[in-house]
C-alpha cells in the first residue's frame, strides 16, 4: 500500500485524494442542492482538474463515467433527483459514489451505516463488500455496530480508551475476553 512509507499527517485533504485515499463522513457530506448526477459529475471534474475549464460545456464531461458509477452504487434511477431530498440511506450511497469518483486505492468510511434502518444497513453492507471487491480497494472503517463490523471485516482492530485490546480475524476477535466484556456487554 502506498501509505506504508509516507507520513500523511499535515497533508491537505485534496492531496490525500491525489495519493489514492477516498473517504466518507459520519455526517453525510453531499451537495444537497445539486442532482445526484451533478454530485458525482462534480467529483469527477474536481478530481481530474477540469473544474475551471470555461470552454467545454460541463454537461458533456464524464457522462459515461458518472452514469457507470451511479449504476455501481445503485442510484442511476435517481440521477435527476435533487440529492437533498433523498432518503438518508440513498444520501450515504451518494457519498460513497463521491468517494469512488476520486478513484481511491484506500477507502475510509466513518460510521457507514449510522442512522440507517436494518434493511438499509444490510443493503449498505452488501454494496460496500461488492464495490471494494470489484475495485480491489483496501477498506478501513470505523463502526460501532458490531454486527456490521463482524459481517464485513477480514481483520478487526479493537480500541478501548485509546489502546488496542485486540487485533485479529473476526472469529478470534469475537472470542477475545476483553472485547466480549467491553463491546459485547458480557461479563467475565
Amino acid at each position: 500500500m502506498i501509505f506504508k512509507e509516507r507520513d500523511v499527517t499535515g497533508i491537505a485533504p485534496h492531496d490525500l485524494c491525489r495519493l489514492g485515499m477516498g473517504r466518507s463522513f459520519q455526517r453525510t457530506n453531499i451537495f444537497p442542492r445539486l442532482t445526484v448526477y451533478q454530485n458525482v459529475q462534480v467529483a469527477f471534474l474536481s478530481h481530474r482538474d477540469r473544474g475551471f475549464n470555461l470552454f467545454t460545456p460541463v454537461e458533456r464531461l464524464y457522462r459515461d463515467e458518472t452514469e457507470a458509477l451511479l449504476e455501481a452504487v445503485g442510484l442511476l434511477d435517481k440521477a435527476g433527483e435533487v440529492s437533498g431530498f433523498l432518503s438518508h440511506g440513498n444520501q450515504k450511497q451518494l457519498e460513497l459514489g463521491l468517494a469512488l469518483a476520486l478513484e481511491p486505492e484506500l477507502l475510509l468510511l466513518d460510521e457507514p451505516t449510522a442512522g440507517m434502518s436494518a434493511l438499509e444497513t444490510r443493503e449498505t453492507i452488501r454494496l460496500i463488500e461488492r464495490i471494494t471487491h470489484e475495485r480491489h480497494l483496501t477498506l478501513l472503517f470505523t463502526e460501532h455496530d458490531m454486527e456490521v463490523v463482524f459481517s464485513i471485516s477480514q481483520r478487526i482492530t479493537v480500541l478501548h480508551q485509546g489502546k488496542v485490546i485486540a487485533d485479529d480475524v473476526p472469529d478470534e476477535v469475537r472470542r477475545h475476553p476483553d472485547v466480549r466484556r467491553v463491546y459485547l456487554g458480557e461479563s467475565r
